[in-house]
């Protein structure tokens, strides 16, 4: 079977051909290249309705940052406290579980369990 054809290599900058999205000599400074699809990071079906229960309950309904502004803000998200990096003990432990609206949760992300976040 034929090959694909070789394109250049998404760094900025390089010339380098090749035929995944980065070429050898950047792969290591671009690590999420290869990151696993939702749902083998493990939020598949099992956890969308863990999730749904979960934002479902009265105790869930808001996000708890807001909450603390003085804002009642419907919650989206359910957002794990401690970043579980893999660990489904962590991941499906309900008291590491906090309800948060999509804002809270993308700044939470960003400056807490700092980028990248998927590293398994």
């Amino acid at each position: 079977m034929p090959r694909k054809a070789l394109h250049p290599c998404s760094h900025p900058g390089c010339p380098n051909l090749c035929e995944g999205r980065y070429c050898d000599e950047h792969k290591k400074i671009h690590p999420n290249n290869d990151r696993k699809s939702a749902a083998e990071r493990g939020y598949g079906s099992k956890w969308q309705k863990a999730r749904k229960i979960f934002l479902s309950r009265p105790e869930n309904f808001f996000c708890v940052r807001c909450k603390k502004e003085g804002v009642l803000t419907r919650a989206t998200v359910v957002d794990h406290i401690k970043p579980h990096r893999g660990d489904p003990e962590l991941f499906w432990d309900e008291s590491n579980w906090q309800p948060l609206c999509k804002r809270h949760h993308d700044q939470k992300t960003w400056n807490e369990d700092k980028y990248p976040i998927y590293t398994y």
